[in-house]
């Protein structure tokens, strides 16, 4: 289990307990955190659970593959160093403390 912080892109705090094995987009789903969307359900074929992860965790989530690469593409204002898919950042133990941050939009 890991304990994770969405914040709004106006700055609102949800911090929320996400059970290893399940993504950090089902965590904010199943908890009903507002900025993601997961218009596609987890399959990698959208953008809209973009988020950008705090600089101190850059280097601990695992790194991006390709599909990834080009799905982010298409999110609203991706940064090359700190934006990720929610759907492809799997829950361990390691992410316990992880921060994400919302962009102004999902698209």
């Amino acid at each position: 289990m890991a304990k994770i912080t969405y914040v709004e892109h106006g700055g609102k705090e949800h911090v929320v307990d996400v059970a290893n094995g399940l993504t950090v987009m089902e965590g904010a789903r199943d908890n009903n955190i507002p900025g993601i969307e997961a218009d596609c359900g987890g399959a990698c074929a959208c953008s809209t659970c973009h988020v950008y992860v705090d600089a101190a965790w850059v280097d601990k989530v695992p790194a991006k593959d390709d599909m990834e690469e080009d799905m982010l593409d298409f999110a609203f204002e991706p940064d090359a160093a700190t934006s990720r898919l929610t759907c492809q950042i799997k829950v361990t133990d390691e992410l316990d403390g992880l921060r994400v941050k919302m962009p102004a939009k999902q698209i």
